[in-house]
């Protein structure tokens, strides 16, 4: 491939699973062939570097000025290969001992800087400043001096903000497939415990042995659904004992609810075995769900917090000036309350992450994208808790959870000593608990689902059905990669007050069962690539959710 641009060069190292130092792709780029010297670089480098250094280039450039020919590269990538569902990969029945005998699917490795969505993961640090909490300092107060004067006087001792399950630093998968059984014995676990003490649930193996005839009910993760020529549905579930089938017929009453169901989330179902007892006549479905009953928990004071996510600084078709309203408008008088930002992912366009991508960058080196979004994050008041996630352009791995962003962008983005943590991850903000998740699997549920019950015109009827299923992306080896970890860190254990989501940059919200659903929409107007796909962006709009009453108000800036 021709590499004239930088960003082509970062684009081709990612995908060969290695990063590169900014001065390193700049004498790369100079080069008289930089497709020759890339390759004898990649060649130079240590069998096990991630990083592409300048003096790995210089070493190249001086000794012969210029390569005579290319060399074949010498990375490894850990990059997400291999199979197609966890239903052909991961059974949940599988033991260590034949973990070898299998390929890898994904990786959960940690490895160096990405230029985009491909390539491997950031090293991975401490994860979120707990320790300021810990000592009742709060980022504001060590910040406030930084941003430009603003009409509010605020207190930050009144602030609470804690983190959980933010996995940054706790990445211990290596992409081996005793891991991704580790994973979904840990999903099956703790979703089966949520839906126990709804049905009496026999194991697999023990149903086989009942008498045709008996009442029983199963819990297992959805291994297959399938129509039969007679137009009923075949389910299929698996515990971590086997597997069995439940039949659904065409005039149950139940049958609309097949149409939700989605491979590899966890289901209960309840009904009457068949004469042979080799299959199950279901009678009802049950998800995990969000309990009825629940109370969400708010604010002891009026306090505000604004959800935005997808701000692609870098991208030639970014909302700077909706961007500085935004910002001027925080400072106003009446933006007094609003003491919290959270961005739900997506801060830059990225590199490489979708084709012919370079052609609508306004800022095609990485960092210099995230150099940019420091310096307009910096227009905020500088006494905001400011909360941040990666999405599927930022510059961490691709495979979920993502863990919060390396140590070299951390530093980039410093401004107000945000907290960065992974994708996902819960934040309580004042007793409130706003789950946050970029968003990528909201185009998995949208694909599979009827239009009326998940579309990108509704963003948060998708939602809705993530947290029926108490998981954030539970269909594996479609649009969502899925690095095994020694958990499951995409459940969704406890019920949020708030679910705040992004990456279809639609705007839309929501109750479900007193859950408030939140997509929050974009900063990037409509791209070449988005019109080829039909997206037309909500863009420009920061929604403010009053945290004492969780009702929410919108702004528009664009």
């Amino acid at each position: 491939m021709p590499l004239e641009t930088p960003s082509r060069i970062v684009s081709e190292l990612a995908s060969r699973g290695y990063n590169a130092e900014r001065e390193a792709v700049t004498l790369l780029a100079g080069a008289p062939e930089p497709a020759l010297a890339l390759e004898a670089a990649i060649e130079h480098a240590p069998d096990d570097a991630l990083r592409i250094t300048t003096e790995h280039v210089r070493a190249v450039l001086d000794a012969d000025g210029a390569p005579d020919a290319p060399t074949a590269p010498g990375a490894d990538a850990a990059t997400a290969t291999g199979s197609a569902r966890k239903g052909a990969g991961a059974s949940l029945q599988d033991d260590a001992e034949s973990a070898n005998e299998h390929p890898s699917v994904s990786t959960g490795t940690a490895g160096s800087r990405s230029g985009g969505s491909e390539g491997d993961a950031p090293v991975e640090t401490k994860g979120s400043n707990d320790d300021l909490a810990a000592a009742g300092t709060t980022a504001a107060e060590s910040t406030a001096a930084q941003s430009p004067s603003s009409a509010h006087d605020r207190d930050p001792s009144l602030r609470s903000l804690e983190i959980a399950n933010d996995m940054t630093g706790q990445s211990t998968g290596t992409g081996e497939y005793k891991h991704f059984v580790r994973t979904f014995r840990d999903r099956y676990e703790r979703l089966s415990g949520l839906l126990r003490g709804r049905v009496n649930h026999r194991p697999a193996e023990s149903i086989q042995h009942m008498a045709g005839g008996e009442d029983a009910s199963m819990i297992g993760l959805v291994n297959d659904v399938r129509s039969t020529a007679s137009g009923h549905w075949l389910i299929e579930l698996e515990d971590t004992t086997g597997t069995f089938p439940a039949l659904v017929m065409k005039d149950k009453g139940i049958a609309d609810m097949v149409e939700e169901i989605m491979m590899d989330e966890c289901i209960a179902i309840d009904g009457t075995l068949a004469d042979d007892s080799g299959i199950l006549f279901a009678d009802s479905i049950h998800f995990p769900d969000i309990p009825r009953t629940h109370k969400p928990s708010t604010a002891d004071r009026h306090v505000q917090a604004a959800l935005i996510s997808d701000v692609h600084v870098g991208s030639d078709e970014f909302m700077a000036d909706a961007w500085h309203r935004f910002a001027e408008w925080l400072h106003t008088e009446e933006a007094e309350h609003v003491e919290y930002l959270l961005i739900c992912g997506d801060m830059v366009e990225g590199v490489g992450v979708y084709p012919d991508q370079d052609e609508e960058l306004d800022i095609v080196d990485i960092y210099e994208q995230y150099e940019t979004f420091a310096e307009h994050l910096k227009e905020v008041p500088g006494d905001m808790e400011i909360v941040m996630i990666p999405g599927n352009h930022d510059a961490v791995r691709l495979a979920e959870p993502q863990p919060g962003f390396d140590e070299e962008l951390r530093e980039i983005m410093a401004a107000h000593d945000a907290r960065i943590v992974s994708n996902p991850a819960t934040v309580t903000v004042e007793g409130v608990s706003i789950l946050m998740y970029h968003g990528v699997s909201l185009d998995e549920v949208i694909a599979e689902l009827p239009e009326e019950k998940a579309s990108y015109d509704e963003p948060h009827k998708a939602m809705y059905q993530l947290l029926k299923k108490r998981h954030v992306a539970p269909q594996y080896g479609g649009h969502v990669r899925m690095a095994p970890e020694e958990k499951d860190y995409l459940t969704i254990d406890e019920v949020p007050d708030v679910f705040h989501t992004g990456h279809v940059h639609k705007l839309g919200w929501g109750k479900y069962h007193n859950v408030l659903a939140v997509n929050s929409g974009c900063w990037q107007a409509q791209t070449d690539f988005q019109k080829s796909v039909n997206i037309d962006p909500d863009a420009g709009y920061a929604p403010i959710l009053d945290l004492d009453t969780l009702e929410m108000t919108v702004r528009k800036f664009s």
